[in-house]
């Protein structure tokens, strides 16, 4: 299954982003008057982004990387997946970018389901793929990375690199530490995942890092069938959807199809 992706001008990858207000912060104290505003600016995103997608419905997070293109293996295995959770009811959700984030958002759509992203303003990787119903561009990793997992009721991770392996570890680190009830995990190219698989069920668990509890929600498959079945038969009894939009408030329901 090994195969190289296709990516046009590797070198821009990991270019300055067009907003660099997140870095500037990062980079130090600054003046009190910077440290307000950037604190201001975060809670404003973070409120538009409840906005956005209050009403999403049952709701499954797909990640994996941005540079896999539309022949490889992983975007076709992404594409079954968005139509498989589709088919079971699910709202689709990615960071809304190309590669395996287009690939489960098409499949979504491909099955007139609910396709959503969560977009970030980054120079290459991160332009919005043209198969969403409903995104949103964020300027902050943090409020992004909250959003993918606030509003998902089972998460999937596709092959992908640092981005990926970020957004995965945190869903775990949430979980194992009870700041999140325990939705599934499934982990999908089971090639790809064979020495995390490793790393995680053989070192961590037997040199007592983390209790063997901590992977009882972590699923590896090839299939996005049993992928599917798998969210659904563990997740859906968490679901507590009592939420309505209000009129008064210009609130809508997200169109399921």
């Amino acid at each position: 299954m090994r195969e190289e992706f296709k990516a046009s001008n590797l070198s821009e990858w990991g270019a300055l982003s067009r907003n660099e207000e997140e870095r500037i912060f990062l980079e130090g104290p600054k003046t009190r008057t910077f440290e307000t505003r950037h604190a201001f600016s975060v809670f404003f995103e973070m409120i538009k982004g409840f906005r956005k997608f209050h009403f999403v419905g049952p709701c499954v997070t797909v990640f994996g990387s941005a540079r896999f293109s539309e022949d490889h293996t992983y975007y076709k295995l992404a594409f079954e997946l968005g139509q498989e959770l589709t088919y079971k009811g699910f709202a689709v959700m990615t960071g809304g970018g190309p590669g395996i984030m287009e690939a489960a958002n098409r499949g979504a759509k491909s099955m007139s389901g609910t396709s959503l992203g969560c977009n970030i303003t980054l120079p290459k990787e991160q332009y919005p793929n043209k198969y969403l119903d409903v995104w949103m561009e964020f300027k902050y990793f943090m409020v992004r990375k909250f959003m993918l997992a606030k509003y998902s009721y089972g998460f999937v991770a596709l092959p992908g690199g640092f981005g990926t392996l970020d957004e995965l570890f945190e869903i775990l680190t949430l979980i194992q530490t009870r700041k999140m009830r325990d939705f599934p995990v499934v982990l999908m190219g089971k090639e790809y995942w064979a020495p995390l698989r490793e790393l995680i069920e053989e070192r961590l668990v037997e040199t007592r890092t983390i209790n063997p509890e901590d992977t009882k929600t972590i699923f590896f498959t090839d299939s996005p069938s049993e992928a599917a079945k798998f969210i659904l038969s563990t997740g859906t009894k968490k679901f507590n959807l009592t939420v309505k939009p209000r009129k008064i408030l210009g609130e809508k329901k997200v169109p399921r199809f």
